[in-house]
């Protein structure tokens, strides 16, 4: 999670995230795939995924899938088979 604080007078219509203006109030999920709060003297945020820290690295690789918001670990050699991951963070 993270939080950015406004000065006063700097969110008059909203927060701004990676250029994108959202209203005040909650925000279920972000194009960037978190979940918010908006104020007039804050915006906090936290992940709506969970990093995959523990699989094969050798065989497997990494690829973020926005439409799910998570992480998909898929094997290098065919990414169509998915890798089993052990932990996520």
């Amino acid at each position: 999670c993270w939080s950015k604080l406004y000065k006063p007078g700097e969110a008059k219509n909203g927060c701004v995230l990676n250029g994108k203006l959202y209203p005040f109030g909650n925000i279920a999920r972000t194009e960037d795939c978190y979940r918010c709060s908006c104020s007039a003297t804050s915006m906090e945020c936290c992940s709506l995924f969970f990093t995959p820290i523990s699989y094969d690295k050798e065989k497997c690789k990494v690829i973020f899938n926005k439409k799910s918001c998570n992480y998909d670990v898929v094997q290098k050699d065919d990414p169509s088979q998915e890798c089993f991951v052990y932990s996520r963070v």
